[in-house]
């Protein structure tokens, strides 16, 4: 083939065109455009539910692992800290019955009791009353940082224990209640922590405690005839924990208080006492408590949890860090979610909550 006859032929071949590839004059382009958008969003979707499938998976196996591997604590641990949530406790149901349950919550609890706080057995430090002036109110309060094994959080020392009282929601009702920084807000207080239960159960509402809340020596929820799991303090300035009913408290001349059922927050100290704990004494989640020195400082302890630094501490932590802080008397508030500290303007804990603290009906706060 002479040269010529060979460029002539691949021009030709350069302006050939495939009869499927050439556009339709009337077709501009725009029949394909929604077809195009519809799969690319739905190969999004896809990768989306291809990485949660895979995610749960790893979250289930892991969850396997710790179920049915060798170490018994670690088991009973998991247990408990998913019972002690309200929106995921189903979940250990997923690899034991009920009763199976049933018998790892009795195995790693603190235990209750009948005993109720020697208000004799506190002496208060002299220069506690919040009538003299000549200590300053931002010296009367200490923040400490509180780190474990398992868990981060905030202490607040009062050397003064008549600045600390219950505060409250203006109503109780099945509503909403208030984060702690607003309810300190209707008091002009200067900080504090979440106080007792809630109606949490089928419904919710967080502005309706349960049991026995005094404030101001009045009952303002609850009666007098109930027997209740109450944490408060009396009019000498003295924390009382104990089971009792309205009367007795009001005997016991209580100025305020709020009630917690003793599986949501048991009492750790009583009388320098500290409570019987079997087992790993609860699950891992963040945590609230109330306490008293002998020589009358209240500390309020916010404790993170559910979180990659902090994933929480049992009861018996919160009973180990009262103790070295010099408790004599000490219970456990709500937690989980409810657990936050706020102090001059600001919450200084890290609550477990995407969308900020939860709301709540009492709380303990500072004048």
């Amino acid at each position: 083939m002479s040269e010529n006859r060979r460029r002539k032929r691949e021009e030709v071949e350069l302006f050939e065109v495939d009869d499927s590839q050439m556009l339709d004059p009337e077709d501009d382009g725009k029949d394909r455009k929604p077809g195009r958008v519809l799969s690319a969003i739905g190969k999004v979707f896809l990768t989306i539910i291809v990485t949660l499938v895979i995610l749960c998976g790893g979250i289930y196996a892991l969850m396997c692992v710790v179920v049915y591997g060798p170490s018994r604590t670690a088991q009973e641990q998991f247990v408990m800290s998913l019972r002690e949530t309200s929106a995921i406790g189903f979940i250990a149901n997923w690899f034991f019955s009920e009763d199976e349950v049933k018998a790892i919550i009795e195995k790693n609890s603190i235990k209750d009791t009948d005993v109720i706080t020697n208000t004799s057995l506190v002496t208060m430090a002299s220069g506690t009353d919040s009538s003299d002036e000549s200590e300053e109110q931002s010296q009367d309060i200490e923040i400490v940082d509180i780190k474990g094994t398992t868990y981060r959080g905030k202490l607040m020392i009062i050397k003064d224990p008549s600045r600390v009282f219950v505060g409250t929601v203006p109503q109780f009702f099945e509503g909403d209640g208030k984060v702690v920084a607003k309810i300190a807000a209707r008091y002009n207080a200067v900080g504090g922590v979440n106080g007792g239960e809630f109606v949490d159960g089928e419904l919710t509402y967080t502005a309706m405690p349960v049991g026995l809340v005094m404030t101001d020596g009045r009952i303002v929820n609850g009666d007098t005839a109930t027997r209740c799991h109450v944490t408060g303090f009396t009019k000498d300035n003295i924390l009382v924990v104990g089971n009792m009913t309205g009367q007795q408290a009001l005997d016991m001349g209580m100025r305020d208080c709020v009630s917690i059922s003793s599986s949501i927050g048991p009492f750790l100290i009583i009388n320098g006492e500290a409570q019987d704990v079997s087992g790993v004494g609860g699950g891992l989640n963040p945590r609230t408590a109330v306490g008293q020195r002998a020589d009358g400082a209240v500390l309020l302890l916010a404790i993170d949890g559910r979180q990659a630094n902090s994933l929480g501490a049992s009861f018996a932590d919160l009973l180990y860090i009262m103790q070295q802080y010099g408790a004599v008397n000490a219970s456990t508030m709500d937690g989980g979610t409810s657990t936050q500290m706020y102090y001059e303007g600001s919450v200084i804990n890290t609550p477990y909550s995407p969308t900020g603290p939860r709301q709540c009906p009492t709380a303990f706060l500072v004048k």
